[in-house]
């Protein structure tokens, strides 16, 4: 009923009416001011990303390896974040203090945050073509089923302190990984016919376990920075969000593509180009089958819902098999939460020794407790200046 963009305009009076709201009801947070911004690093860093995610969507979605469209995003972008890399590191007051990755704790807690966005995003995506294209629902309908994701995601982050004291941000972040990737499986018996109470049990599962994840490896990525470097550490995790969103979408969308093109250039009756075209997407797929009719048509439509299906699956495994891999990166995580001073920042020794979170930050808190879908909106929003020097052993700080 309206132009395809105004899924994007319908956020502008949602945003006209949080802005106001935001301002009366946020409290104020300022940094010390001590350095310029880097916008140059900044656009070199949004460039690069863009043209790495470019080059592997092309290379995802069948366009030829060493097309100067494809090999030419990827070279570039390379190129840009290896010269981000450099100048951070020369920089008095660089835009992302690059020293916060020699902690273990810290660059593990990021990867988390990748590999769980990469997964939430990249099905997120898929289910909703499954739901309307496979299923049949309506917009509605499919929003409706989707649901049951975002609520079970809001209870683990209601519930996210309680389980971070009781179990650890090790055991947290690797369960909440098994949890999703248990539930990535079960939903590979979706197939052609409706499955209600499967879909209700898989999309419960996986939005709990990715919001488990994502809250448990986010504080312990807190914890590693000093407190007057808390909101640069932030800004990273945020921009950890994005990275895996879009990199999911490049990622998951390029094995879907591939599992689900090669079916559709052998259907009895189909042209060719025909065939080549409807492999793009299954939306255009029963576009040229409405046009072509008759048996042709038919069978067309029947192969791509099929290569569909059989697509999705190939992409659920794949996604479970990364997520296990974020498991696996997660036993690197503290056992207890690491709690630095203020002057400093914990040494990868001392974090299995530090013990007690006894409440978390209501900044943090309130940000954890969002829905998790919401999370991949935010972006770069400080700078991280210098670090101070590591804490004395023996002497952890309680989280205020």
């Amino acid at each position: 009923h309206f132009w395809w963009g105004s899924v994007f305009l319908v956020n502008i009076p949602l945003m006209l009416v949080s802005l106001p709201i935001g301002r009366m009801l946020l409290p104020e947070s300022r940094g010390e001011r001590d350095g310029p911004w880097d916008v140059l690093g900044a656009l070199m860093a949004a460039a690069g990303l863009f043209g790495v995610v470019l080059g592997v969507k092309r290379l995802g979605g069948g366009e030829p390896p060493l097309s100067l469209l494809t090999v030419m995003p990827l070279l570039v972008g390379a190129a840009l974040l290896y010269l981000f890399v450099r100048r951070q590191s020369r920089r008095t007051h660089p835009l992302v203090d690059l020293r916060m990755f020699r902690r273990p704790a810290f660059s593990t807690s990021v990867g988390c945050i990748i590999l769980a966005m990469l997964a939430l995003v990249g099905l997120e995506l898929i289910a909703a073509q499954y739901l309307q294209l496979v299923l049949g629902l309506s917009p509605l309908r499919t929003g409706l089923r989707l649901l049951p994701l975002t609520a079970a995601a809001m209870a683990a982050g209601l519930a996210g302190a309680r389980m971070l004291r009781g179990l650890g941000p090790r055991r947290m972040v690797v369960s909440g990984f098994c949890l999703t990737a248990a539930a990535v499986v079960l939903l590979t018996a979706m197939g052609g016919q409706d499955n209600t109470p499967l879909l209700l049990s898989g999309f419960v599962l996986l939005g709990f376990g990715l919001e488990t994840t994502l809250f448990g490896a986010y504080e312990s990525m807190l914890s590693e920075a000093p407190a007057d470097r808390a909101g640069g550490a932030a800004a990273i995790g945020e921009t950890s969000y994005q990275l895996g969103a879009g990199i999911g979408i490049a990622l998951l969308g390029s094995v879907m593509n591939r599992a689900y093109a090669p079916a559709l250039t052998s259907v009895p009756g189909v042209p060719a180009s025909d065939a080549a075209a409807a492999g793009h997407s299954l939306g255009e797929a029963y576009e040229i089958a409405g046009r072509l009719g008759g048996s042709a048509g038919e069978a067309l439509r029947q192969a791509a819902r099929d290569s569909f299906v059989h697509g999705l699956h190939v992409t659920l495994l794949v996604s479970a098999g990364l997520l296990l891999l974020g498991a696996v990166m997660a036993l690197r995580l503290p056992r207890t939460m690491n709690c630095p001073p203020e002057s400093g920042v914990v040494d990868g020794e001392a974090a299995d020794r530090v013990v007690g979170v006894t409440e978390l930050p209501e900044p943090v808190a309130a940000a954890l407790s969002e829905p998790l879908v919401s999370s991949v909106s935010k972006g770069v929003a400080s700078t991280v200046t210098e670090l101070p020097p590591p804490r004395e052993p023996g002497k952890p700080r309680a989280i205020a």
